[in-house]
């Protein structure tokens, strides 16, 4: 028996007998249910290799993570090595180092 039938029965049956909480919270679990179903076969991810194709996103994801994190890592190490040859060359040249190698 499908989810979408079950709660289709269930639906039915709260429509003729006047629900109870046990009827409305089976209504709740089999529509979440058929809702979860629907979202994921519209992701593509409804077959067996689902779990193993999120795996494999997660694993990119956290690589792509780590490449954005030292390439960020890298490019703030250059600006402060560019950053201290300017003030190392400033300071020459407010002592007149350029005098010295004269």
């Amino acid at each position: 028996m499908s989810v979408s039938t079950v709660l289709a029965q269930l639906m039915a049956q709260g429509q003729a007998e006047g629900t109870d909480l046990a009827t409305l919270r089976a209504i709740a679990e089999e529509a979440g249910e058929l809702g979860a179903s629907r979202a994921l076969m519209r992701l593509g991810l409804d077959d067996a290799g689902a779990a193993k194709d999120m795996a494999e996103l997660r694993e990119l994801l956290g690589a792509w993570r780590d490449a954005k994190r030292s390439a960020w890592k890298a490019a703030v190490g250059w600006v402060v090595r560019i950053g201290g040859a300017v003030v190392l060359a400033g300071l020459a040249a407010r002592f007149g180092f350029w005098g010295w190698v004269k």
